[in-house]
C-alpha cells in the first residue's frame, strides 16, 4: 500500500522555512519526487474510496492540488503552499458532498461537506431542517459520527436567515451557511503503512451526512427528482 513518507513531511518542512522561487528551482528534483510520493498515496486513497462509492475524480493525479499559491490578491507573498491537499468530487448529479484531505506535519485532517452551497441548494436544505430537524440530528449525534468527527462545523450566520422563524427549534442548525465536517490525524498517523486505508474509512462514515444532503438538493418538497 502506498504511504506518504518521512522524506515526504521533510520536503514540506524544509519549503515552509524556504519558501521562496530559488530553493525550490534547486530542490526541484525532490519536490518531483515528493509529489510523486503523493500522487501514489491518492491513488490508493482513490482505489479504495471506490469500493463503497461512485466517484467522478478518474486518478490520484487529478485530486491534488497545485503546489503553487495564488498571491494575486493576499499579503502572503509565499509563492508556494507547505502542504500537499487534493478532493475527491463524487459522480453524477444526484450524489452530492465532496472529499478533502490535507497533509501536512504537525496538522494532517481529512474533511469532507459543504463548503460553499449555491443559494438555491442551501434554500432546500434549510427547508428540509425547518420541516424536520430530526433526520440531521440523528446523524450528527450518532455515536459513529461523534466518534469520528466530533461536530459539524462551518460558518454560521448570527442571526436567524431571512424568511425563516426565528423561535424555530432548530434555529441551531438552520443558521449554518457551511456543511463540513473533518477529523485531524498525528503525524505518526500519517506515516503509518495503512494510512490510505484510515482516510478511505474515514470518508466512508461520512456517507449517512452526504446521503442526507444529497436528497435534500436533489429533491423537491414533494420528495420528486429535480434531475
Amino acid at each position: 500500500m502506498s504511504t506518504i513518507s518521512k522524506d515526504n513531511f521533510d520536503f514540506l518542512t524544509q519549503l515552509k522555512k524556504n519558501n521562496n522561487r530559488d530553493w525550490f528551482n534547486d530542490n526541484k528534483d525532490i519536490y518531483i519526487e515528493q509529489h510523486q510520493n503523493t500522487i501514489e498515496f491518492a491513488d490508493q486513497v482513490l482505489i479504495e474510496l471506490i469500493k463503497h462509492d461512485t466517484i467522478e475524480t478518474p486518478t490520484g493525479k487529478k485530486s491534488l492540488y497545485r503546489i503553487y499559491r495564488d498571491v494575486r490578491f493576499g499579503k502572503d507573498k509565499s509563492p508556494y503552499k507547505s502542504h500537499w491537499a487534493g478532493g475527491f468530487k463524487r459522480a453524477s448529479k444526484q450524489l452530492r458532498g465532496g472529499y478533502y484531505f490535507h497533509i501536512e506535519k504537525g496538522n494532517s485532517m481529512v474533511g469532507g461537506g459543504f463548503w460553499s452551497p449555491d443559494k438555491d441548494d442551501l434554500l432546500r436544505i434549510r427547508e428540509d431542517i425547518a420541516f424536520d430537524a430530526e433526520p440531521l440530528r440523528k446523524i450528527i449525534n450518532s455515536k459513529s459520527f461523534r466518534d469520528t468527527f466530533a461536530t459539524l462545523d462551518g460558518e454560521q450566520l448570527k442571526t436567524c436567515p431571512k424568511g425563516f422563524d426565528k423561535e424555530h427549534p432548530a434555529l441551531d442548525l438552520l443558521r449554518y451557511k457551511q456543511f463540513i465536517i473533518s477529523k485531524k490525524f498525528t503525524d505518526k498517523e500519517v506515516l503509518s503503512s495503512d494510512f490510505a486505508n484510515k482516510v478511505s474509512e474515514t470518508f466512508k462514515e461520512m456517507r449517512p451526512f452526504f446521503d442526507y444532503m444529497s436528497e435534500s438538493v436533489t429533491t423537491d418538497a414533494n420528495g420528486a427528482s429535480l434531475f
